[in-house]
């Protein structure tokens, strides 16, 4: 879906998607922590502003439609304003009864069903029911294990709207939950192992999984005051409980207690590899026997984590729209106001094991907090104030956002109790506290002139931020962003932006994800830095004699990112020199697609082309990703009025490439996958 939109970037890490990493205009791609991520106009990262790395992300099968805010309309949504915003909108009430009903099955024992009921209860009450299931058994495979690396994701959402007779007042609940079961690991391969088997796993990943629960309530009032006026008022709450088991670092001699475990990570196991070094005495024969399950390791050897957090975001927005003129002007005056609070909660345990025969022995199962017993939270108070003014053949856009921030980290020393009891932290094993705040104005402004019917220029600034996290020392992140381009729309349709966010620092954020050797939460301050590029998309649709017709569209990306300063050996960025690329950057992406449209039957044919990048600043030996190209083809045939089946094959030239190094090891996108399904709609 996103890879059709000009400007964005992605990092692939599991082959489905469950958690993407989405850059927009060149910022940070880590767990799309950069951007403004919603559903509905709701933020639903997990903690937008005390840890906004996406560890939920919602199923795109069941999602609606996706709007993209780039440029100054970013400052609209906030707080993340540098690239821009994407709201994922969930599947709308509609006035008539009807039931859709979708299910597919394919390669890996993989299948998928989308069911939902409009029900009109009365003239003034409809309601929603949806459920979204899919589950696979996984594309990669393990060399002795029988475990597969699949997926259960199960999604649910009612809707209740009630309407008055008059239709100018309007309430709307949703309820929504996802529960997710996924055998997703973070180490990936070795380069030589990579060459021979793109989809294997390694055997000392096979206990790695992902769990986790999601619930979203909102509830929203709507109020038209008069024909050209709307008052909006939402209530909102998401709760988030996973717990992500998986491998962490292993310890040589085995010599270590789980108590003061100073074990070495994967990074540095795969490294050793790659570069044929032995690490601590150990050969890389040895190191890649391990991984693979055939060398057997001393007892407490090989550590597991169990990364168990509880996220809560909750608030109130009201946004109030109205339309008016004046003697020379038409305008669209938006005023709107977040009152917000997020937090954080690590509750983690670190547990040993040792490898025999090419399974995991539990040792040691350690105690709860012995890998991170601490609350990240945040509360935000956010207003913006923005206006389109149409002037004859120009129409300016200026508006500005104000965020004020608040956030604080408290950690507590490891549990004396086994139980995860919150009850069990007080004063008494406090360890330490911080706090930081942020207060931001952001202006922004856009200009657009009709040269005629046909062609428009665009024109745009504004000032982008990003939350500095609550570390000490770390300045927020701050841009000033420009954008210059023309759009066309004369029985084809073309759009060309030049884009330039000028950065005074650009911020990494430590995750485990980030496979970084630094504290996971700690903010790090990048410096000056360039990020440049040109978006180009173009859409046409070649008519025949009326029996079919030929769309082709066409989806280009070029950019250039580069740090402006040296900066010494950092755990996140590396070792920095100026004109060093900003990692996970690619500077050329391209997507061709076309088909064959006739009455009731289309074909489609989908090239995707994204250029291999860096996974650090400095670039070094494997440490860049590969050039990769994917091929999709679908089909669809119209039964009759309410059937419809199709067919796709994904990635139909099979292509294995080298997309992603973080976290540990070279990891591949999905392979071929062929799928057939139907469609019914009543």
């Amino acid at each position: 879906i996103l890879r059709s939109v000009p400007g964005i970037s992605l990092q692939t890490e599991d082959g489905f998607g469950l958690r993407p990493n989405i850059s927009i205009r060149g910022v940070a791609t880590e767990r799309s922590s950069r951007i403004t991520l919603l559903e509905d106009n709701i933020l639903i990262a997990p903690a937008p502003y005390a840890a906004p790395a996406a560890y939920y992300f919602p199923t795109p099968g069941r999602i609606h439609s996706i709007e993209i805010l780039k440029g100054p309309a970013a400052i609209t949504q906030g707080p993340y304003t540098v690239g821009g915003a994407l709201n994922m909108i969930s599947t709308p009430i509609s006035g008539d009864n009807h039931v859709n009903l979708m299910i597919e099955a394919g390669a890996d024992a993989t299948y998928r069903s989308h069911a939902w009921l409009n029900r009109r209860i009365s003239d003034q009450t409809q309601v929603l029911l949806e459920t979204h299931q899919w589950q696979s058994d996984g594309f990669q495979h393990f060399q002795k294990s029988n475990q597969d690396t699949g997926l259960n994701v199960q999604d649910y959402m009612f809707k209740f709207r009630y309407q008055s007779k008059d239709d100018r007042h309007q309430i709307e609940l949703k309820l929504q939950e996802t529960r997710q079961v996924s055998n997703q690991s973070y180490l990936g391969l070795t380069d030589p192992d990579f060459e021979d088997s793109p989809l294997l796993r390694y055997d000392v990943s096979a206990l790695d999984k992902m769990r986790s629960q999601h619930q979203q309530a909102m509830i929203q009032y709507r109020f038209s005051p008069t024909p050209s006026s709307k008052l909006v008022i939402t209530g909102y709450q998401n709760r988030l409980y996973r717990n992500w088991f998986k491998t962490h670092g292993i310890d040589l001699d085995g010599s270590l207690t789980n108590a003061d475990y100073a074990g070495l990570s994967w990074n540095k196991v795969i490294s050793a590899i790659n570069l044929d070094q032995p690490l601590n005495g150990t050969t890389p024969a040895f190191l890649s026997g391990l991984l693979q399950g055939t060398f057997d390791t001393p007892e407490g050897s090989i550590q597991l984590r169990a990364n168990a957090r509880h996220y809560l975001s909750r608030g109130v927005q009201a946004k109030f729209e109205r339309l008016f003129e004046t003697k020379n002007s038409q305008h669209e005056l938006e005023l709107g106001i977040r009152i917000h609070e997020d937090y954080e909660d690590r509750l983690q345990r670190n547990s040993t094991y040792h490898q025999a025969s090419s399974a995991l022995i539990l040792d040691d199962l350690g105690k709860w907090g012995n890998a991170g017993n601490q609350i990240q939270a945040a509360k935000a108070y956010a207003l913006h104030l923005h206006d389109n003014i149409r002037i004859n053949k120009l129409t300016l856009s200026p508006g500005i956002r104000f965020e004020y921030i608040q956030q604080h980290r408290t950690r507590w020393e490891t549990r004396p109790a086994i139980s995860p009891d919150p009850s069990s932290r007080d004063s008494g094993n406090l360890r330490d506290q911080r706090e930081n705040r942020s207060k931001i104005w952001l202006p922004g402004f856009a200009a657009l002139y009709q040269l005629n019917d046909a062609m428009t220029l665009v024109a745009g600034v504004h000032r982008g931020f990003s939350a500095a996290g609550n570390a000490p020392g770390a300045r927020e992140e701050s841009s000033v962003n420009y954008e210059l381009g023309i759009r066309v729309d004369k029985g084809y349709e073309l759009e060309a932006i030049y884009f330039l966010s000028d950065y005074d620092n650009i911020l990494g954020q430590c995750t485990a994800s980030s496979g970084s050797q630094c504290t996971t939460g700690d903010v790090f301050n990048g410096d000056a830095a360039t990020v440049q590029g040109l978006e180009f998309s173009a859409s046409t649709r070649f008519e025949t004699s009326g029996y079919f017709a030929m769309p082709l569209s066409i989806s280009y990306t070029w950019l250039d990112s580069r740090f402006d300063s040296d900066i010494a050996d950092t755990d996140f960025f590396g070792d920095v020199s100026r004109g060093d690329p900003i990692p996970y950057l690619p500077e050329q992406q391209l997507q061709l697609a076309t088909g064959l449209v006739g009455p009731r039957w289309s074909h489609f044919i989908n090239l995707n082309f994204q250029m291999g990048v860096c996974v650090r600043a400095s670039c070094g030996p494997f440490e860049k990703t590969e050039n990769n190209t994917t091929l999709d083809l679908t089909s669809q045939l119209e039964l009759n009025g309410a059937t419809q089946i199709f067919f796709k094959i994904e990635n139909a030239l099979n292509a294995q490439r080298i997309v992603g190094r973080q976290p540990y090891g070279a990891r591949t996108n999905r392979n071929k996958a062929a799928t057939l399904g139907f469609r019914l709609s009543l």
